[in-house]
Formats: C-alpha cells, structure tokens, sequence
C-alpha cells in the first residue's frame, strides 16, 4: 500500500478533498483492494466465497434501523437521567467539519473581526472524523457568545445535559412568547460558561452530543443532530415508561373499585400523553433546547432548575428504594426463614455495590434486560391466572370484585398507585431531541402510551379477577404466596424480580453518585465559574489518586447506605409507590409541563385552552396533596390493612 510509507503525522495531515472526508477514502481504497484479490469469472464478475461471511455484518442489516443502531440509541437514553448538569464530547455529524476557530490566545479584537456566515471565511474540511471530534470541542470557542461571532450557538461551547440554552446571545433575542427578560436571563448566563476553569476533567463516558452547523435568522448556529429513528424512539420511550410500578395496578384498583379506578388509569395515561406532547412543543422554541431541566430554566429561571433537581433527585431515589423493598420480600416469600426482610436488603446492597462500578456502556445493556424482566412477569402472571383452574389466583375463576370502593376512604391512596406507571416525563425532552425526524415525535407518544396503557390495563385487570379483596401491594407476592402454579414459572418469576433491582438500580443510582462526586470535587461539571471555586479542588492541582479512590468507594456506599436506610424506615412496596406517584409523578409528569407551556405559550394559546390547562393544573395539585397526604396515613386508619 502507498500509505504504507507515510508517517503519522503525513497521513493525518495529507491532501483530501473537500467532497470526501478521508474516512470514505480509506474506506472506497480498502474495498477495491479486497475485491481486486477476489477471483473472477471469464464473464468479469467476482466470486464471493462462503467462507468470506461474517457474521457481524447482521448487526448492520436494516441500515438506520439495525441492531447496532438500536444498541447505540438506547445506550444514548441511558444516559440521559440527570440531577445536575454533566458535559458530554460534541462530535460534528458525519456530512459536516467544523467550522475554522480562532486560536485560543488570540486576543478578543482578533475574534470580533471573523468573517459572518456570508461565506467569505475559509472553510477547512477536517482530514478525517476523530480530526473533527478534536475540532468539535476546541476550549477556544468562547468567541461564540462574543457580538459579532459567526457561530452564536450554545454548543459552541460544549453543552451540559442541563443547560440554559439561546440562540443569538448577542442580540437577546425571543423565541415564540418568550418574555425579553427571559432571553436575556438565558444570554447572561451562556456568556459566563466562557470563563476559564482550571482543573477541569470531562466526563467521558457521556455518549456524545452529535450537532451540525445551519443557518437561522442569518447567522451559523449549532444544532442537535437526532439520531434516533422512530422505532429506536418508540422503543427508548417505553423502556422509561415500563416499570416496577404495573405490579401495584391491582391493588390500586382495589382500592378505587373498577369504574373509578380503570377511569383514573385512563385519565392518567391521557393526560401524561398530553403533556408529554406540550413538552415538544416547548423544545421547538430553540432547536438547542435539550432536558427537562433547560425547560424549567427558560420558563423560570435558576429557581425552577434547582426545582426540577431535588424532584429528579426524589424520584430517583424513591424508585431505587422500592426495587429493595420489591427485591427483598419477593426473596423472603421464596425462601421463607432463611434470612429476614432486613438481611435480603443488605444483602441486596452488596450485591449492588461492585455493580455501581461499571460504565454506562455496560449499565445501557442491563436496562435492556430490565424491560424484558417487566414483561416476563407480567407474562407470567397472565399464563398463571389461566394455567390454574380455580380460586384464588385464577382467571378461570375470578374473586369477587366492586364496581365502587369497598371503602371510600380508600380511594386516595389510588391516585399515587394509578399514576406512577407513567413517571417518564424528565427523560421525553432529551429523546424528543434526539429523534432523528422531531415530527415524528407525535406519533411515537401514541405509540407508546396507547401499548403502555394496554400492558398496565392488562396487569391491572389480571390482577384484580385472580385475587380481588387479597390482592397485595405487588402482584407478585400474592403469585408466590399462593400454591398451585407450575414451579417453573414461578422459578422464572423470582428469577425476573431479582434481575429487576440488580440492573435498574446501578443505572438509576448513577446521577445521584455523580451529584455527589460533584459536590466532593472528584468530578467537574460544565455550570458556572462560581461553583468551580469550591468544588474541594484547587485551581492547578490535580487530587492525589488514593482521595479520588477512597472518594469513589464512599459516593457509593453512602447512595447505597441511603437506599437501605429508607427501605427500612419506609418498608411498604405501596406506600413507596403511592408517595412517588402522587408527590413527584403529578408534579413532574402533569403540573411542571403545564406550567411551563402557559409560561412559554401564554399569548399565543387560545381561551379555552388556557383554561382547560388551568383546570388541570389545579385538579392535578389537589390529587397530587391529598394523594401524599395518604400515602403517610397508617393503614388501620384509612381501612387499608
């Protein structure tokens, strides 16, 4: 090969030409030098030999829609919880290279006079795509926030997951209603993100921000490049919805009755929907909008994102506690009197610690195997209900059932049980944003609560006709207290239950850790200049390698140490349910989306729009309180025991 001779450095920076980047060029050389040394036939055409195939090359059959496409967009939702902003690489798309930035000491006259998005400035085409990553996160793009820059864009200065976002900051502009004040607020504070911060380390296992260059308004401005197709979305969107939280749909029926309760169910899977849809509608202000946490910003300001936090925060930790709780008395039921409720949670914890280790590439994977576990339980429990002929626990012969409350007192702790299946509200910004085609977008919700709807209206169904008045605060234990089901299939079910806990809470638990590394200073973020002064580390230092150890090993035992401690002090699978379904499901999945569409859309939305939003609004805050209110009531005294 003629490259064979070249150094490195002639190779990465040899001649291209601007229409090919050199990784299409090494690749269009590779293949006619493979196919040169295949043999012809006397007709000219060459012979693939069987023992040419590789199997790999399933995993790109389908195109966009291929296995490894699949696996790389649901590893890209697996990191999109957040608490507090992270600082994921940006990579330019494929077809594009990076505009040419001044460099980093050049002094700030030198960047006001580049030339404007005319076309007049040179354009470089990077020598091949790791040339454009490079580029791509260049520290001297602090001139895209200075007047006069050609790239005014907030991913010219790699974004956090949680960032205020604009577009021209220089001439504080307004988008849709957007108050100017509001624009102004969001300008200030992406100029302060150019400030220098000694020290700083990226945190690398972030999938990376894919943006392009296009024209708006005039000037060059970055945008996200969705990647995700619609199946890819469709499928990320009901790996967030699908959860433990269908195992407590019976007792939630029971507690409401079948028409107020499978209304309710209804109602909830209708107005999440709505709402999950108003969120698009918010990120289609500026195409740099990217979480939930960037909506909370340009609707409110600082406060609603230090909101939003402690909500995430809250939830995150609420749903970890309850897969302990759900993991330990599903292996008390299995295995009664070999250890105690307290024992199968420490032992869960420690289980869980070497877990809490691994990379997110490795964590994306095991989400995966989470949802399969949710539908394999439910599965069972289906087959169960018809495998065994007769009451309880039967579909053949279902229990008695009421059509209304057998106590009305009951029924507000229903609202917390019903609604918490749909907590997947703090994930749809960032999968909106990575759709590959956003007008999808409407369909893919449709898609997706219409077959969530169905798998919890089954679940809930199910588990009402099999056990009625005895049905318990997961479906699963009423499966595992009661004889006559194949041994098989309730083998499998434990097996499912204890996979649950063990691949959902590493995941789960991860922005919690990196909250707290964050605090302690083990691990930097992009947020503002003022928080780097206390991060615990000094300005050109590096922290010695046996702190950074001992700090890694103590985020994780305390975020453990914390689950433990909850699980304990809060023992019941439903109670945890309901006070997460009604506290911060009603107030993330319902209230914050409708306060931010009437703060972002307020002149814009018609009459009686506003006032259907107001209504629900309000309905949503009362059901929301007296919800959590109940869900802290003994059970003696409400008549739920």
């Amino acid at each position: 090969m003629a490259s064979a001779n070249l150094s490195a450095d002639e190779y990465h920076h040899r001649d291209i030409s601007p229409a090919r980047s050199s990784i299409h060029s090494r690749t269009d050389a590779s293949d006619s030098q493979s196919l040169s040394r295949w043999p012809t036939d006397p007709s000219g055409l060459r012979r693939r030999r069987s023992s040419n195939f590789n199997p790999a090359l399933l995993a790109e059959y389908g195109g966009v829609n291929s296995i490894r496409s699949f696996t790389r967009s649901w590893r890209r939702a697996a990191g999109f919880p957040e608490v507090l902003p992270q600082r994921p690489p940006l990579v330019f798309a494929p077809d594009q290279a990076p505009l040419v930035y001044p460099d980093e000491e050049a002094p700030r006259e030198a960047i006001d006079t580049l030339p404007g998005p005319s076309g007049q400035g040179d354009r470089q085409p990077a020598a091949d795509f790791q040339e454009r990553e490079r580029k791509a996160y260049n520290p001297e793009l602090e001139g895209a926030f200075i007047p006069g820059s050609y790239s005014s864009s907030i991913f010219a200065i790699p974004p956090s997951l949680a960032t205020p976002l604009v577009g021209s900051y220089a001439s504080y502009p307004t988008y849709g209603t957007l108050p100017a004040e509001s624009s102004e607020r969001r300008s200030s504070f992406a100029r302060s993100w150019i400030q220098p911060v000694a020290g700083e380390q990226l945190i690398d296992e972030l999938p990376p921000i894919l943006v392009k260059e296009v024209e708006q308004d005039g000037k060059i401005v970055l945008t996200v490049e969705g990647q995700s197709t619609l199946p890819q979305t469709i499928f990320n969107s009901i790996n967030v919805l699908v959860g433990v939280g269908l195992l407590s749909l019976p007792l939630g029926i029971k507690y409401s009755g079948w028409l107020c309760g499978m209304i309710l169910l209804l109602l909830c899977a209708v107005v999440t929907g709505y709402t999950a849809r108003l969120l698009g509608k918010c990120m289609d202000l500026d195409p740099s909008l990217i979480t939930f946490s960037d909506i909370a910003y340009i609707s409110y300001g600082h406060k609603a994102r230090f909101v939003t936090s402690v909500l995430f925060t809250l939830e995150l930790i609420a749903a970890n506690v309850a897969l302990v709780v759900l993991f330990s008395d599903s292996m008390e039921l299995l295995f009664p009197g070999f250890l105690t409720a307290l024992q199968w949670k420490t032992l869960c914890c420690v289980i869980l610690f070497p877990l809490h280790f691994l990379p997110l590439r490795l964590l994306s994977v095991t989400s995966v195997i989470g949802i399969f576990s949710c539908l394999g339980i439910v599965t069972i429990v289906i087959l169960d209900g018809f495998i065994k002929p007769t009451a309880p626990g039967s579909l053949l012969e279902p229990a008695a059932t009421y059509m209304f409350p057998k106590r009305w007192s009951t029924l507000p702790l229903s609202f917390g049980l019903l609604l918490s299946p749909w907590g997947g509200h703090s994930i749809f910004p960032n999968i909106y944003r990575d759709m590959r085609h956003p007008y999808k977008y409407k369909k893919a919700l449709e898609i997706t609560f219409s077959f969530t709807y169905l798998l919890d209206a089954t679940t809930a169904v199910a588990g009402v006709l099999m056990f009625g008045d005895d049905v318990r605060d997961s479906i699963t234990s009423n499966i595992l207290r009661t004889t006559g089901y194949p041994k098989a299939l309730t083998a499998l079910m434990c097996v499912f239950i204890a996979i649950i806990p063990l691949t959902k809470i590493p995941l789960n638990a991860r922005p919690i850790i990196n909250t707290i590394e964050l605090v302690f200073g083990i691990r930097y973020h992009h947020h503002h200049p003022l928080h780097h002064a206390n991060n615990g580390a000094p300005d050109g230092t590096r922290l010695s390698e046996a702190y950074l150890t001992f700090m890694k090993f103590f985020s994780r035992i305390l975020t453990l140490a914390t689950f433990l401690v909850i699980s304990i002090l809060f023992p019941a699978f439903d109670s945890i349910m309901a006070f997460m379904g009604s506290a911060l499901c009603f107030t993330i999945c319902a209230i914050l989306p409708l306060a931010f569409y009437l703060r972002l859309f307020q002149h814009e939305i018609s009459t009686r729009e506003r006032l259907c939003a107001y209504f629900l609004m309000v309905v949503c805050s009362i059901l929301s309180i007296v919800g959590t209110i109940w869900a802290f009531l003994p059970k003696s005294l409400i008549g739920a025991d």
